[in-house]
Formats: structure tokens, C-alpha cells, sequence
């Protein structure tokens, strides 16, 4: 969610003094977006493009959040009549909160994220618009098929440079997606579980936010903790990052909230599942105006990065000194 995108029906200022009776100081600019301060708060604005749904849910859980002493976060708040959503002309609208940017706890990456996770197993209620819980195989299934579809009907619409590397790549897309889809098939019939595998707070893509300065509560989704764990990973390992990184990471994570091998065969299928490639097909399917030339470019760039990390996957249980043939762990052999 970009916010403040689209919100050029009046001065942003008039709109929160308006709608909200918030009679801003002074305006600022964080990480290329536009907000307002009053009162030590700093405001933001933001169009909603999902479900009304999806949002309730989601501040739902960031309120709750708050309550645990994330006061980082941005939070909903409802406008002079008491309503979460502020239409004007053809769009609706949410304000957002935030009391304060996140101070250095001095806590690892690991440790952050493990504590998030222990905090939002003791959530009491399952969100169902936000969950993907339980639903990876099938969230992947369709995705493939979807993006297969869209890729064959752009290239014929637009046979551009990009579009014709991305149908080389199609075939290798299909071929990891559907290795991960096979991997997690297996992995759900492993009944080596237990209590920290129920589900949690995640993000849609988690790459540090928690020890971001501000915490944006449209990122938060309902999933097993392997799918965090498995991103963070997967970033590491995209940028080349040392294994030590990796090993510790986890080992912070887990001097807080252990892991099963049914959640390290979840990590592994995750990782193996190409979302960095989808990621990147789609900004090409929603950006406007579209550069293909730059796409380009950028996807060798990532085939290049994705070759490197296949290479380090091929190590993934080696490299955390676990022992797959003791714990009759299945390793994927061509990577």
C-alpha cells in the first residue's frame, strides 16, 4: 500500500481537518511518502484498494499488537462519524496513526521475530480474508496457473525482449513451483509438530519490518511462523549473504520459540517455491507506464541471483547442522 497515492481531491491537510478534526503542524516526508504531524503523532493517508474486510481484520490484529507494546505501528482510526472508511468521489480512504518510531531494543533479528510470533499464537481468534494457513499448495497451485496464463496472452500482445526471456523462463518457473508444491504435499503428512506450529501473525513478505522505524499494519497476514522465516532466508540468500547470518538468525530464533521438523520442511518447501521471481513478474503486470526495457535488464539481473542461490539451497540442512538422514528429512537432489 502506498500511502497517500491517488489522494489528490484536496490539500491532505484539509482532508484529516475535515474528516478527522486533526489540525496538522507540519508536513513530512518518510520513505518517499507523504505525512502529517500534530501532537507528536504522525498521520498518513491512504486509499483502499482490498476489501473492507481484509482491513478490519488486519487492524483487528494491530490493535491488538499495540496492546503488546508495539507502539511503532500504524493503526486505523475512525473519522468524526465514528467510521473506519472515508469515501470521496470513487475511492474510500483510512488514516493512519503512528505514535512513534521503533527504538533499538538491542534485541537480534531472530529474537524480534520469534517474540512477534510467540505474541500472535496467543491471538484468540483465526482471521479467515487474511489467512493463508494450512493453504500454501493451493495458494501456489493457482498462482502458477494464473501467471502461466497472463505471460502466454502478454507475449502474444506484446512481444517485447522481457516478454520472450520470461517465456524461456516460463518452463523453470513451472518446474521449482511445482517441486515446492510436491515437497509441501510431503510435508504435511509429517506429524512432527507441535504447539509453536500453530498459526500466528506473519507479513505478506517479511524483510525486517519489525526493526523498521515504522510498522505498517497492511503487511500483516494469518500464517504458519516457517512462512516469515523462510523469507528472511530467502533474502540472505538472495543478497549473498554469509552463512553465518543464516545460522544465527536462527539460532536466535530458536532460543525463543524452537522449531519441529514439520516447520523446517515448511522453511525448505517455501524456499524452494520461486517467490521472488512471481514477485517480480507482477510489478510488470501492474505497473503503468511500463518500461520492458529496464525489466528487462533487472530480470537477468535476479536469473543471475537465483542461479547463486539454488547453488546455497543445495546446502540449506548442511549449512544449520541438520542432520536429514537421522530425522528422515527428504532433500530436493538437483538443486
Amino acid at each position: 500500500m502506498k500511502k497517500g497515492k491517488g489522494a489528490v481531491f484536496l490539500p491532505l491537510s484539509r482532508f484529516l481537518s475535515t474528516y478527522y478534526d486533526i489540525q496538522v503542524e507540519e508536513k513530512i516526508q518518510f520513505d518517499e511518502q507523504e505525512g502529517y504531524l500534530q501532537d507528536n503523532y504522525l498521520y498518513f493517508i491512504t486509499s483502499i484498494p482490498d476489501k473492507e474486510i481484509v482491513y478490519m481484520e488486519q487492524a483487528t490484529i494491530a490493535y491488538y499488537l499495540k496492546e503488546n507494546n508495539y507502539n511503532h505501528l500504524s493503526l486505523p482510526i475512525p473519522n468524526i462519524h465514528g467510521k473506519w472508511f472515508t469515501p470521496l468521489e470513487d475511492k474510500k480512504y483510512i488514516v493512519l496513526k503512528v505514535e512513534a518510531y521503533r527504538e533499538d531494543d538491542g534485541i537480534t533479528d531472530g529474537q524480534a521475530l520469534a517474540s512477534f510470533h510467540q505474541i500472535g499464537a496467543a491471538y484468540q481468534y483465526q482471521p479467515k480474508e487474511i489467512s493463508s494457513y494450512g493453504n500454501w499448495r493451493k495458494l501456489w497451485i493457482d498462482k502458477l496457473t494464473a501467471f502461466e496464463m497472463k505471460i502466454e496472452e502478454e507475449v502474444k500482445k506484446q512481444p517485447t525482449d522481457y516478454y520472450r526471456l520470461l517465456m524461456d523462463v516460463l518452463p523453470y518457473l513451472i518446474g521449482m513451483s511445482e517441486n515446492a508444491i510436491q515437497y509441501a504435499r510431503q510435508s504435511e503428512t509429517d506429524t512432527r509438530f507441535h504447539e509453536a506450529d500453530q498459526g500466528t501473525f506473519c507479513f505478506h513478505r517479511y524483510h525486517n519490518q519489525l526493526k523498521q522505524p515504522i510498522l505498517w499494519f497492511d503487511q500483516l497476514v494469518y500464517d504458519h511462523p516457517a512462512r516469515d522465516i523462510a523469507e528472511y532466508i530467502r533474502t540472505l540468500l538472495l543478497n549473498n549473504e554469509d552463512d553465518e547470518e543464516i545460522v544465527a538468525f536462527v539460532r536466535d530464533y530458536q532460543s525463543i520459540h524452537p522449531l519441529s521438523v514439520f516447520s523446517w520442511r515448511l522453511v525448505y518447501s517455501r524456499l524452494i517455491f520461486p517467490s521472488a521471481l512471481f514477485d517480480f513478474i507482477s510489478r510488470g503486470f501492474m505497473e503503468a507506464p511500463v518500461d520492458y526495457n529496464l525489466l528487462h535488464q533487472e530480470l537477468i539481473g535476479l536469473l543471475e541471483k537465483q542461479t547463486q542461490y539454488e547453488r546455497r539451497l543445495s546446502n540449506f540442512y548442511e549449512n544449520l547442522s541438520i542432520d536429514t538422514e537421522t530425522l528422515n528429512i527428504p532433500v530436493v537432489n538437483w538443486l
